[in-house]
Parts: structure tokens; sequence; C-alpha cells
């Protein structure tokens, strides 16, 4: 057929190079050597097919066998455990976001899971939550996957927006024949808790002759939630003041880590004078009953303190907080493809996945703004009321977590359907060949976010200012007992005042039914995504009309057009701001996009002295967007091998991301801020700018503000911003020297910097911004900011999103690989060597770029170690396969390294040592029909100090998992 004769023909341009070599590997030792090539074929560094060790960008492939390894069905978890993601944006990264529950998504290079673009199939992927472009890979089931491909750098030229750091492609397994049944269960063997189950099914037949193919899948997975308090190196840790400390620069910690800080001041129970004064801080037995509190040993902050031998009244955070959210995921597709003639295939592509998400959150609560009416309190313990009142005290403020209610939690239901169809093949003109892809994708995201148990703060006001109704004798609301009311007193509550319900919050569990949920409320919110894309693409060459001395020109031209919409939905209360948040109103957003692309591949040499190849590789796109204007990108690489065995490549060019939905449409809404205004006679010197700012602004000296009340603000999305911009390098060479077969070294430098990136500005950081500029007021800032003509007090700060930041890092990556065959050596089987390394350079933030003085430099710090790397073994003997995996993170520090940041005596101990962990796996094919997986992961239990929790370390320890699968 058509479709195979091209490829064919890719395939045999790209072997001719000699330079094939990637982390994939195929399953069997046996696969014909034809097999072997195609697998070999990279696409997403191009859409022109090469090779992957001939192509100008470095790409970084993972099979599906090496999927296997990880002993996870998370994708986005599997790569984050690659050198070059991070895990910021993984389902343990989300682990304390509502709206990013369950979600899991890559971060390439750390420069945020919104530069990163992920494809299925080479085609876009609708977002797994509001307002964003971040594709959820939890979505996309392990069992289905070919393989993946990670490109570094920015590749807008060629894929579109979102390709700043780079692109993942997920590459689907098609043309499926037969039936795999698959089942796998992985858990702690460290009594964690933690439980993954897994089981689906693949089945696929061709149809008419051959011409055509059907394949189904069908899965389900269930992941346990854990909680913090399961992690077992987890036991609160904290910092406190060093009393030994001596001042600055003295060599000595000014503070310490210790673990069990927790808070005496707020509990479950209730804690009466949580700030003390008055007759002393007092707290709650569950029934109500008073007892002594709990002294800290050493002070954290005003809220919390140090208490080593624990504190059972006392508030803890890891009590509440999930470690991993509890998931349930339904997973269905199906593809299909039909040769309508050599030249001409039909597919299609249909996939629908229903996931439900159960996390934890705090419970609400309020820090000691309860008043509690000593006198009048129908509740309060009759004694503490007396010792009190003797002590003059007729008001006390009170602080609880309402457990009571039930935890915050979220229930997240998510549902996303994603249909692919089109057309692909090719014609001839003359004598040269013509391919083309035409193609259509909807996709469609629906998730409904309830956040349970939330608290209606007014309503609760009401409910715990209880008396004794002289007409019951039983405890009531005082707005319901007018007698007890007085002259100038108004009903607090903001729902159903009527119908309230005396709260008794001293104890647990001590206010009824009724109470409870008077002032209690869930809040929901209801998310629609879509994305629809019109595309193709024409490839050809210059084969019929002219060649290089290398080769033909080969060119692929394209078009894309793409609607995206995103809107969120909430419910009547929370819009009304009766709930303990802000009140949100309803968002919602779309734009559109036509782009036209071009590709081209010039082999300009080939096969001579010092020029075994020499190719130059270019892309241009333009960008016509309905919310962000014109755009362009453009990408041009070198691949020089002056001999066969050695080879250098490079790439630059500049990549854009246009904002997203939340950036550029949700609504600017009002709300209230406390702002400490910059230019009051007690922060003007805190930057050496503001008295000469201040005064151009017309702000007399010695001016001091009315910083008691709060101001009002507006903030939401900014329909002005304009696309990012980065510009990329990458720079390296490629070995695989002739005194070893299937020997090959990889080394890569990159160097990528973003300008006018897109961030979100706070209130107060508006205010400073405004006059902390060099050489005048910043008037982008101080016209986001009205001050009273007269008294020149702040009045109004607008904050929201500004292309303001700079993101820069570099760095060096390398990879190596090796296989032998220990026939050599008289021993059975196959030995194969991997080495995927990252050698961090820089990273550095700007927050506002106009200030390059302000760097905030994050290599070394806790989730950017210096050097990360992955190596893998395999041993192979006929259809066994062993593996052993390490993985190397460096060491890092837990204060911040800029030039004006932290310092190693900011803290004791301040970093986390190097950490290597390893796995041992095996796969073993008992027969043709029936295969048997398993391994241990963290083979030695090596866990991190208990002071991080940061999703880049395993804090699981040593766990196992076992899988098994029957093909027919």
């Amino acid at each position: 057929m058509f479709l195979n004769s091209k490829l064919s023909r890719s395939v045999k341009l790209a072997i001719s190079a000699g330079l094939t070599a990637s982390l994939a590997m195929p399953v069997f030792a046996e696969e014909t050597a034809a097999e072997e090539q195609i697998e070999r074929v990279a696409v997403t560094g191009s859409r022109i097919a090469k090779a992957e060790l001939t192509q100008p960008a470095p790409v970084v492939s993972l099979s599906a066998e090496e999927l296997t390894k990880f002993g996870n069905q998370d994708l986005g978890s599997v790569l984050a455990e690659l050198p070059a993601i991070g895990a910021t944006n993984t389902i343990i990264g989300n682990n304390n976001s509502n709206s990013s529950a369950g979600v899991s998504s890559a971060d390439l290079r750390r420069l945020g899971a919104n530069r990163t673009l992920v494809l299925v199939n080479g085609k876009r992927y609708v977002a797994g939550q509001p307002g964003s472009a971040e594709v959820d890979l939890s979505t996309i089931p392990t069992s289905m996957i070919s393989r993946v491909e990670i490109v570094t750098g920015g590749a807008s030229a060629i894929y579109g927006s979102d390709a700043v750091s780079g692109v993942i492609n997920v590459i689907l397994k098609e043309d499926f024949e037969g039936f795999e049944f698959n089942a796998r269960t992985s858990g702690s063997t460290e009594s964690v808790g933690t439980q993954e189950h897994s089981f689906d099914i693949l089945g696929g037949a061709n149809v008419a002759d051959g011409r055509g193919n059907v394949t189904f899948y069908a899965g389900y997975e269930r992941t346990k939630e854990v909680m913090a308090t399961d992690i077992r190196q987890f036991d609160a840790w904290g910092t406190i003041k060093n009393e030994a400390d001596g001042g600055e620069d003295d060599g000595i910690p000014d503070r310490l880590r210790v673990p069990r800080v927790y808070s005496e001041m707020i509990n479950a129970t209730g804690v009466i004078n949580a700030f003390g004064g008055g007759i002393g801080r007092s707290t709650f037995d569950s029934n109500g009953n008073p007892i002594a509190q709990q002294e800290r040993d050493g002070t954290n902050s005003f809220a919390f303190g140090s208490f080593p031998n624990g504190c059972d009244t006392c508030f803890n955070t890891e009590a509440y907080e999930n470690y991993i959210p509890g998931v349930e995921r339904i997973n269905v597709g199906s593809s299909f493809n039909f040769d309508f003639t050599d030249n001409i295939q039909f597919y299609t592509d249909f996939r629908y996945v229903k996931s439900d998400i159960q996390q934890q959150f705090q419970p609400s609560f309020r820090f000691g703004n309860i008043n509690i009416n000593v006198e009048d309190n129908a509740f309060l313990n009759d004694d503490l009321r007396q010792q009190m009142l003797d002590a003059g005290q007729t008001n006390a403020s009170f602080a609880k977590f309402f457990d009571e209610l039930g935890n915050r939690s979220a229930e997240n239901k998510r549902e996303l359907f994603r249909y692919v169809g089109g057309f692909k093949g090719g014609f001839d003109i003359s004598e040269t060949i013509f391919d083309y892809d035409l193609y259509y994708v909807y996709g469609e995201t629906n998730n409904r976010r309830k956040t349970l148990n939330d608290l209606i703060p007014d309503n609760f006001v009401a409910a715990v200012d209880s008396v004794i109704d002289p007409d019951t004798g039983l405890a009531a609301c005082r707005s319901q007992v007018a007698s007890a009311q007085g002259d100038d007193y108004t009903d607090p509550a903001s729902v159903n005042g009527s119908d309230c319900v005396a709260y008794n919050p001293f104890g647990m569990g001590q206010a009824s039914a009724e109470a409870r949920d008077w002032v209690s409320a869930d809040v929901t919110r209801e998310d629609k995504i879509t994305q629809q894309v019109i595309g193709g693409t024409l490839g050809t060459d210059s084969e019929e009309l002219f060649e290089l001395q290398g080769g033909a020109i080969a060119m692929v031209v394209g078009f894309e057009y793409r609607e995206e919409t995103s809107g969120s939905t909430t419910d009547e209360f929370t819009k009304a701001g009766f709930l303990t948040s802000a009140a949100t109103p309803d968002s919602y957003g779309e734009y559109d996009v036509t782009e036209y692309f071009v590709e081209v591949n010039i082999p300009v040499l080939k096969e001579l002295p010092f020029a075994h190849e020499l190719s130059f590789d270019g892309a241009y796109r333009n960008a016509d967007y309905s919310h962000a204007g014109k755009t362009e990108a453009w990408k041009a690489g070198m691949f020089y091998s002056p001999l066969e065995q050695l080879a250098l490549r490079g790439t630059v060019g500049e990549a854009v991301r246009a904002p997203n939905i939340a950036e550029a449409f949700s609504p600017r809404s009002p709300g209230f801020g406390r702002v400490s205004d910059p230019c009051d006679a007690d922060n003007i010197n805190d930057d050496p700018d503001r008295v000469s700012n201040c005064a151009a602004l017309g702000i007399p000296p010695g001016f001091q503000a009315n910083d008691n009340v709060s101001v009002d603000t507006l903030s939401g999305g900014n329909p002005d911003l304009k696309p990012e911009t980065s510009t990329s390098f990458t720079g390296g060479l490629v070995w695989t020297p002739t005194f070893a077969d299937n020997l090959s070294f990889t080394v890569d430098y990159y160097d990528i910097q973003i300008e006018d990136a897109i961030l979100s500005v706070a209130t107060q950081t508006v205010a400073d911004n405004c006059v902390d500029s060099t050489g005048g007021p910043d008037t982008d800032f101080c016209s986001q900011v009205d001050r009273n003509p007269t008294t020149y007090d702040i009045e109004l700060v607008r904050s929201g999103y500004l292309n303001a930041a700079a993101l820069n890092t570099k760095g060096i990556e390398f990879q190596a690989a090796y296989s032998l065959d220990l026939e050599s050596f008289n021993a059975p089987g196959e030995l194969r060597f991997n080495l995927l390394g990252n050698q961090l350079l820089e990273l550095e933030r700007l927050e506002f770029q106009n200030r390059p003085d302000e760097i905030n430099d994050e290599k070394g710090e806790v989730g950017d170690p210096e050097l990360q790397f992955r190596l893998g073994i395999d041993y192979r003997l006929d259809d066994l396969s062993v593996s052993w995996n390490t993985r190397y993170i460096d060491s890092v520090v837990t204060y911040d390294v800029s030039e004006n940041g932290g310092s190693p005596e900011d803290l004791y101990p301040g970093h986390i040592g190097s950490m290597t962990t390893h796995d041992l796996s095996a796969t073993y094919y008992i027969n043709e029909n029936f295969m048997i997986n398993g391994g241990v992961r963290n083979l030695f239990d090596a866990l991190p100090p208990g002071y991080t929790n940061d999703a880049l370390y395993d804090l699981v320890g040593r766990r196992a998992f076992l899988g098994i699968k029957v093909m027919m």
C-alpha cells in the first residue's frame, strides 16, 4: 500500500545514517530487524520522519516496556521520574488543590505545566482543568501506550502555542489484532497503606481482508486514599526560633527544624481565650468540659510552637491532609481505520474517561474571630463562666476547627470525551509522491467539583450567640429571643435568619444536627472545557525535480484551525459570598486561532570525506489568535556528521504561548484586601527608590497612611495580555563509536529564555512595584492604583495577570545506551544499559523582567536539584527479562539561594542530602498466551527527611507490584 511504501522509504533513509538508539526496547530479543527499525523512527521532533539520533533536536523515548517497570498506572507520575520533568503538577503535587484534585500534568524543564504541550498521536488533547491548556495525563491508560516521545526546547513552529519548554507526544497502540487482558496491583510493603488496582482488556481485529482494523479498550483503575499521617517520616515538622542565636552572620542557625510543631490556639474541641488574656487559654474535652491547655516548648510563630512530647489537644495540620487522593477511573476507547484504496485511509479514535476523586482538606475553622458572650452563652460550662466573670471578663475570643461538620472534602467527578477522525494517504503527480493527513478533533471535559461542609460564617455568628430563652428555658439564638437583643441589635445571619438554631461549640459534636446543618453548606462548581481542531498536512520532496548531493529536499506544509472554550458555573451561595471564600462569579472564555506552517529538511551532503551527513532543518508558523493577535514562531536546526560515528547537532528558534482562557477571560471581580502603603513613613525606607518616587506622586514627607481599613480590589483576567515569547537553543553531539556495536552517547546543551511571561500579580505587589522602580514611578503599576486626591490614601488596587515576568533555564542533558550479547563471553543472554541524566546549570525566575537585580535563583533548591540521572540495566534470556533501575537526585538546600535571598544560617538542617533509590523488576513469558511481571520499587526503602513533602521524592518507600497479561 502507499502508506507502507512511504514509511519504508522514510525508514531506509533514516537507517542509512547508522545512528539508531533510544531508551525504547523491544519486548522480545528475537524480533526482526525491520520491526526494530520501524520502532526507532521518531516523529515528535519533526513532521518529517527521521531516526531519533539523526534529529537536530534531542528526543527522549520511553517504550511501553519501560513503562511497566515503574509499577505506576499514572503516566504523569512516571514521567516526573525522568530528569527533565518536574513533579510540580503530578497527582501528588496537586494534593493540596481543589480544582486540580486527581489531575496529573507534566512540567518540562520546571518552567510550568502550562508551557509544556502534550499531544496524543501527534494531535492536541483537551485540557483537564478549567481555564488552562494542561492535559490530565492520568486519563491516558498506560496499557494503551506504545511509546512516549519527549522533545525539549521551543517547538511552537512545529506544533503551535504552549510548546515553549517542549513537547510530550504520547503514541498509542493501533492496528491491534488479538485480545489482551491485563491485571495489576501494587502496594506498600511497609504498612503505609498505598494500594492500586487496575484491570483492562484490549481487543482488535482486521476486517475486509486486512483493509481495515477495529480496536477496543476498556479499563478500570482504583487508587486508595492515603493521608499525610500515614507517611512514616512525617511528624508535623516545622521550624522554631533558636534561642542560642546571637544575630545575623554569627555562625549560629537562626531557626531549628524540629518535629511536632502544633498550634495550641485552635483545635477540634475549641480553645477559649485563644490568644491569651482574661483568665488565660483553656480548651475542652469532647463533652465540653474545660481542661488546661498545654504550653509550647519552642516558638515557631504567633500561632504555632513546638511540643516535643506531643499534644493531644493541639492542632496538627497533617491530621487533615491527603498525600494521595482516592481515585476511581473507568476508561473506554475504540479506534477504527479502513483503507478505501491504497491511497486513502479513513481513521477514527474515540475515548471516554470517567473519574471520581476524593480529596481531603482541612475543615472550616474560625481562628479567634468567634466572640463568646460569657454572661449569656447557653452552653458555656458554669464553673468556667464564673471564673471569667470573677476576673471581670464578659467576652472571650474562641477558636475552633469544625471537625464535627466534616472535612472540606473535594468530591470531584470528571468526565472526558475525545473524538478524532480523518483521512490520510497519498497521491502521485507525475513521479512526485505527496502524502497528506486531514483531521478533525473534538474534546470535552466536564468537571463537577463539590467542596463539602463549608461554613456559612454569618450564620455561625448568629448561632453561636446563644442565650436561654426565658419562655422555654431552652437554648436559642439571640436573634430569636427579642428580650435578649437590645435596641441596636442586628441579626448577623445572611441565609434564612429566621431558622437559626443555637450552636454549642464547646467539645466535639455537641452541637445538634440541625445547628450543624444551618451553619454549613456544600460548594458546587461545574466546569465545561471544549476543544475543536480542524487541520491538515501535506508532505512531499524534490526528488523528481532535483536533488542535492545529500538527497532530495523534504517539505511539509499545513494548516490548523482551533477553538477553545472554558466555563465554570458556581452555586448561588458561593456567588453571593455567603461561605468562607470570597464571592466567586461564573466565568466563561473562548478564543480561536488560525495557523499555517511549513517545515523543510535539506540534506546538503552525504557519505563524503568529513561529511558523512550534513543537513539543515527549518520550520515557520504564523498564527492569528482572536484574543491575542498575530504571532510568529520559527525554528532552524543543523545535523552534521563529519564521520559515520560522530555527529554534531543543534537547533535555535523562537516559540510562543498565547494567554490561556483563565489568564485572559476570568472575570474581574470586586473584593477587599489589606494593603500596607509603601509610601507610609514606616515603610518608605524599605526600598531605596521609594522616597523619590512617592514624592513624584505628590505624597508629602512623613505621610501616615490609614492602613487599618481594607481597600477595594479588582482582580481577574486581563484581555490585553499578549503572547509570551521564548528563544531556545540546543546544541550537542552524538557518538556511536565503531569499537563497540550497539553503543551510543549523546550530550546536549539547552538554553531557554522566556520574555513577557504571564504571571498573576498580588495586590500588595502592585502597590509596592509602583514606587520601587529605579528612575521614577512605574507607570504600568501606578496606573493600577487609585489614591484619594485629598488624603493620598490608597482606595482601589487592580491586580491580576500581566506580561511582566522572565524565566531562564540552562543545562546539559546526556544519554548513553549499550547492548552486549553475552555469547562472546561464553555466557547466555544479553545485557542492556541505559543512562539518562540532566545537569542543571541555571534556573532563574524574574517576577518582573525589568528588575534584573531581583533574580530568584532556584538551581539547587528543593525540587530543582543540580544533577539527576536514571540508570537502567536489563538482562534478557529467552523469555525472561530482569531489570535493575537506579534513580539519583542530587542534594539540595531548603533556603533561597538567590543573591539577596537566604543563607545556610537561616535554619538547621538547611538541606536534603542526595537520594538514591533502586528498583528491581522482572518479566517472564510463560508461553505465548501468558506473561507475568512484577517488582519492588525503592528496594532499600530510602526516604528523605520528614521535613520535605516535595513530590519529586519517593515518600512512600518500599512497595511491590505485580501484573499479569493474558494474550490470545
